[in-house]
């Protein structure tokens, strides 16, 4: 018989299958970008974060900014209801209510802490946190 998992073992999996796919050249960088990357939708907010990230990721797809964004985009717009489905959070948030962006944080957030666990448990960056290259 299966049992249903909780939602917190649907993103503990979903954020470890997202890290077992880091590419090797940049699983450092991803790792310094994990850690600070709650700290960052906390302090200025998910869609600044989101801007952040798209921003240093410069259309790049191979760029740890980019990665992650679409590790935690994938995730996120999953997880909410949308009328018409999108995987890019970025876009989403900003056509919704102050309500909806607020879950998407704690989502986002919720989802954050298991991607920098998993990206320190594998010892992936340091002490330079996120705003280092």
């Amino acid at each position: 018989m299966a049992t249903r998992q909780t939602t917190e073992q649907e993103r503990a999996k979903s954020a470890w299958g997202n890290i077992e796919k880091v590419p090797a050249s940049i699983q450092k960088e991803y790792g310094s970008l994990a850690r600070g990357l709650p700290a960052l939708i906390q302090t200025n907010g998910l869609g600044q974060a989101l801007a952040f990230l798209c921003a240093k990721g410069k259309n790049d797809p191979a760029k740890q900014h980019s990665v992650i964004y679409r590790h935690l985009s994938d995730w996120v717009c999953s997880r909410m209801p949308q009328e018409k489905k999108s995987n890019n959070l970025l876009e989403w948030i900003i056509t919704q209510d102050s309500g909806m962006y607020r879950r998407a944080t704690r989502e986002a957030l919720a989802y954050t802490l298991w991607l920098r666990r998993f990206a320190e448990a594998k010892g992936w960056g340091g002490e330079e946190g996120i705003g280092h290259e």
